[in-house]
């Protein structure tokens, strides 16, 4: 049995030996087009989202700048820049500069790790090279650790903003980013005992028979609640409530450092759809059963095109829920994640390992290991829903056992000659002076 754990708990041996080859001009080179991908593909997302939306809400949408208003967001940048920079006397300047900069670097470095495609030749060279910037082993964890950083920028932009609306609306956000990360990375540690690796390309390679979204459905389905709320997209846009906070923990930023926080966003999107792609829906492999048909569709630069199709199925996504949806309650999405999503997660990651050691170690009757997951099923939902039933019988035992209306707040009778459910109250006011509501209404 110790030996199953050791299985279960130590990766293999990752092979690694593609990457750390590649010629100084090569990594830049890499560097530069994810770069380069990541502005063009978030200047298509604000296109894409505006014109999905507008096609929603029965709209034109942006049809101006360009063919079929492609060059709006570009419009809209070069806007932005010519704005005035507008800092407030009661800011702290440096880290009121630093924090958009502080949001916008991680949201590009996490995507230093994703694999665009299998290794393949240079054009006009004999070098072989993988479509990765770069590996190593524990690369999902080094993607969750600088994700995280990108709430120090949040919570100092609306810190050093100083004025009331973005300090709530920055201590909003890292409270909703951290709760929403706990359920994120709970949520991939069966991903990692299955894969046996926290290195993205040994886990799309570990999908080359099935994707982990079909057969991990728990752990891809909290996953995507988890990155929409990590993200501070609809309808969990809590820190960004115009209705509340105006415009959150940006709304005293202005110009660049404005488009710098908006660029933020949408980079973390993509890459949230990219995390999503490359551990549950096979990365650049081809959809599945197509390869059985076209044997090269897993060969050369094709993977990309497969990649950045489920990516932009992810983003399409983000905006649907954005148009479909309204926003939660506060306490409600706290209680989403700290109630439902991470003890279903911790539940899940047990139930999968006990399953994957039962696997391994053999001689164990299936019938009896159905029983036992019905079981611990079981058990997860009381423990689960027993508190809520508690409290809700608590409040009903405490709470008046009359109706609310009786003796309160004066109803008029209904329009078909309803009568009214209770005596109305009468109207007192600073004076003193009692008015029955049929005293209220006088010809004089």
């Amino acid at each position: 049995m110790d030996s199953v754990i050791a299985q279960l708990l130590i990766p293999m041996v990752d092979d690694l030996s593609a990457f750390g080859r590649d010629p100084w001009w090569l990594i830049i080179l890499k560097a530069v087009l994810i770069f380069v991908v990541l502005v063009v593909l978030t200047l298509f997302n604000i296109w894409w989202e505006r014109r999905v939306v507008a096609r929603m809400q029965h709209r034109i949408g942006p049809n101006v700048h360009g063919p079929f208003g492609l060059l709006q967001s570009l419009a809209d940048g070069v806007k932005l820049a010519l704005k005035e920079d507008i800092i407030p006397k009661a800011a702290d300047k440096v880290v009121f500069l630093l924090a958009p900069i502080i949001i916008v670097i991680p949201a590009f470095v996490t995507f230093s790790v994703i694999p665009f495609g299998p290794v393949v030749d240079v054009p006009f060279t004999d070098i072989r090279t993988p479509l990765q910037l770069t590996d190593m082993p524990v690369a999902v964890l080094f993607v969750l650790a600088i994700a995280s950083i990108g709430i120090y920028g949040i919570v100092l932009g609306g810190w050093a903003s100083g004025s009331t609306y973005p300090l709530l609306g920055g201590l909003r956000s890292g409270a909703q980013m951290i709760s929403y990360e706990v359920a994120m990375g709970l949520s991939l540690v069966a991903v990692f005992i299955y894969a046996g690796s926290m290195s993205t390309s040994e886990i799309v390679r570990s999908q080359e028979e099935l994707w982990y979204g079909l057969i991990l459905i728990p752990s891809f389905v909290i996953f995507v609640i988890a990155m929409v709320g990590e993200t501070n997209r609809a309808p969990f846009d809590l820190p960004e409530a115009e209705g509340e906070l105006v415009g959150g923990f940006h709304t005293e930023y202005s110009s660049l450092k404005f488009a710098l926080f908006f660029l933020a966003e949408y980079v973390s999107m993509s890459t949230v759809s990219a995390m999503a792609t490359t551990l549950f829906l096979g990365g650049w492999q081809a959809p599945w059963g197509l390869v059985h048909i076209w044997p090269g569709a897993n060969e050369g630069y094709w993977p990309v095109l497969w990649f950045f199709g489920k990516v932009l199925l992810f983003i399409f996504m983000f905006i649907w829920l954005r148009g479909s949806l309204p926003r939660l309650r506060y306490d409600q999405f706290m209680a989403l994640g700290w109630k439902v999503l991470i003890p279903l997660s911790l539940a899940w990651t047990i139930l999968v390992a006990t399953v994957r050691a039962i696997t391994a170690e053999g001689g164990v009757d299936r019938q009896y290991l159905l029983i036992g997951v019905g079981v611990v099923a079981g058990l997860f939902l009381i423990l689960l829903f027993f508190g809520d039933d508690e409290e809700s019988e608590e409040d009903e035992s405490t709470g008046p056992a009359d109706d609310a209306f009786a003796g309160g707040y004066p109803i008029p009778p209904m329009p078909a000659g309803g009568a009214v459910r209770g005596p109305a109250a009468p109207l007192t006011f600073d004076t003193g002076s009692t008015v029955r509501p049929e005293e209220r209404h006088t010809d004089g």
